[in-house]
Parts: C-alpha cells; structure tokens; sequence
C-alpha cells in the first residue's frame, strides 16, 4: 500500500456533486476515491484494522454503496456479510423498518433469520448525514437482540448532526466534512 495515503487524500478524491438526488442537496460520491486501487485498499485497511479486535460476527452493511466495501471488511474480520436492502429486495422472511431522509423517506429490510444474540456486528455504510438509515438499521438489527452494535462510516457529514440520534455507540468514521 501507498504510504503516502492519509485523510486529506482521501478527502479530496471525493466528488461534490450539487443538487443530487434534489435542489440543495450536496452529494458527497465515493466512487472516485473507490476508482483507485491505492485508495480503496487504503479505506479497507482502515476498517479492518479499528475493528478487527472488536470480536465482529457479521458485518450488516447497507445498500448500495455500503456493499462496496462491506464483503471485502467482512471476509478481513472472517465475520459474515448480512446485506440490508430496500424494500422488495429480499427473497425470504423479513423485518423491515422506515425511516426519513434528508430529502424525502424510505426503508430498509433484513432477512429474519440473518444474526443471532451471540452476534457482534459491524453497521457499515458509506455516510452518516442525518442518521435516519442508521438509526432505522439499528433498530432491524435490535430484532435479533445481538451483543453490541458498532456502526462505521467512511464519510460523516458532521453539520447534519446525525452522530446525535445514534450517540449511545461508539461510532467510526473516517472523513468528516
């Protein structure tokens, strides 16, 4: 791996795209930096190495951007890979959850036999911004009355303050804006 690789490399292979998905919306894409070797591999080493004493079983990520990198840190940890999708997505028996968005609401399912209580899990997802997927993922996740939750981010955008709805766990991320 590069050596060279820090956060503000990091930062800066992020591109802003204005008004997306809607006017005054500034969307933060990821698929610039994931576009580079060096700095996909930087972002998983990342992952890997702060949760990788943290006894993880599954890491739940969060479609579609949180699938990215989610099997690769899953494999990392030898934890399983549990997807959370959008509604309609899942072949089996489900929990599902709604939730709003900074723009709008939606809601997310998972597989009802996806973890057990012994479970640690790993919530990963691309951003936190409002909170509102995380918080919905968190209480699909809650159904299966697991160990402990620790939810990881590459991308927080602190000035929605979405940090606050999900205050009570020990929260990674990695850029903040």
């Amino acid at each position: 791996m590069n050596q060279k690789i820090n956060l503000e490399i990091l930062k800066n292979a992020i591109r802003n795209v204005p008004d997306f998905p809607k006017k005054g919306i500034q969307f933060k894409d990821i698929t610039t930096l994931l576009k580079e070797p060096d700095l996909l591999a930087y972002v998983s080493d990342r992952f890997f190495e702060h949760f990788r004493d943290k006894g993880i079983t599954k890491v739940v990520a969060v479609e579609s951007r949180g699938f990215i990198l989610g099997g690769d840190i899953a494999r990392r940890l030898g934890a399983g890979f549990i997807p959370v999708r959008k509604p309609g997505k899942l072949p089996a028996g489900v929990f599902r959850q709604t939730y709003k968005l900074e723009y709008g609401e939606d809601a997310v399912e998972i597989h009802r036999d996806a973890m057990n209580r012994d479970d640690i899990v790993l919530l990963h997802d691309d951003l936190l911004a409002t909170g509102g997927t995380s918080l919905a993922v968190i209480e699909l996740i809650k159904n299966f009355d697991v160990r402990k939750i620790f939810p990881g981010y590459i991308i927080e955008l602190d000035f929605l303050e979405g940090r606050k709805k999900i205050a009570n766990y020990d929260i990674f991320t990695l850029i903040r804006f």
